[in-house]
């Protein structure tokens, strides 16, 4: 079974930057179209970003467009988070999941979406 493993959370000051990692381990990840989602405290976790298994689509929520960039290196088997401009509601857990049943081009639906990883935190605080 795939299994995904998030990295490069941390605590940044708003408007500051980090780079999240999704690896994955025992398989390659160049066939899966991998999101990113998170959760907020006491929130639900909701779709952040999406992008094919080829890499040439990307899709995101708006609450993020133009300050997050979703890349993959398939050689690298890894799938990488680039938040820029960030804001403290962008605090949460940070979840990487690859897409499990078809759906829409860019699907961001939790439904659509298995093999969850473990999860790193993002604190955006002064």
């Amino acid at each position: 079974q795939l299994q995904l493993v998030e990295s490069g959370g941390g605590l940044v000051q708003p408007g500051g930057s980090l780079r999240l990692s999704c690896s994955a381990s025992g398989f390659t990840l160049d066939h899966y179209a991998i999101g990113w989602f998170r959760q907020a405290p006491g929130k639900e976790r909701e779709g952040v970003s999406w992008i094919s298994g080829s890499g040439a689509s990307t899709n995101y929520a708006d609450s993020v467009k133009g300050r997050f960039t979703i890349s993959r290196d398939n050689a690298a088997n890894t799938v990488y988070l680039q938040m820029n401009a960030l804001k403290p509601e962008d605090t949460g857990i940070y979840y990487c999941a690859e897409q499990q049943r078809p759906g829409p081009i860019g699907t961001l639906n939790l439904a659509d979406f298995g093999s969850w990883g473990q999860g790193t935190q993002v604190t955006v605080s002064s």
